[in-house]
């Protein structure tokens, strides 16, 4: 398994810097996981950054990759882990609730994928193996 963050799965999406690197990174045969709040992320930024149809076409892939992702919840244990990993670590309250999120599934058992650098150091800080930034 790999948690993937919206940092990542946008790349699958978009024509960024990095995006080679990570369709590299992400395994296709390894199963994704991530919180329910990257939904919003990712829908949020694509709808920022494509135009129609190239919209509606990344909308349709990513609701397929949705599909097939573990998804945490972002429950009251979720939130109250999440707020503890953001006192820890210093993580602002979205990255914090990725951390919150890949430690419910399982934390630090799996590659954590992301391109963003300052949720990259939070969870390196615990230990955990981040690829990407």
């Amino acid at each position: 398994m790999q948690y993937v963050d919206a940092s990542a799965l946008l790349k699958t999406h978009l024509d960024e810097p990095d995006r080679q690197e990570a369709l590299n990174v992400l395994n296709a045969d390894a199963d994704w996981a991530s919180g329910r709040h990257t939904l919003v992320e990712v829908r949020r930024n694509l709808v920022r950054a494509l135009e129609p149809p190239a919209l509606e076409t990344a909308r349709n892939l990513f609701r397929l990759q949705w599909s097939h992702m573990r998804i945490a919840e972002l429950d009251e244990p979720l939130c109250e882990r999440a707020a503890a990993l953001a006192e820890r670590t210093g993580a602002r309250a979205l990255d914090a609730l990725h951390l919150g999120a890949a430690d419910v599934l399982g934390g630090g058992a799996f590659p954590f994928v992301t391109f963003d650098r300052r949720l990259a150091s939070a969870a390196r800080s615990l230990g955990w193996t981040v690829l990407g930034a």
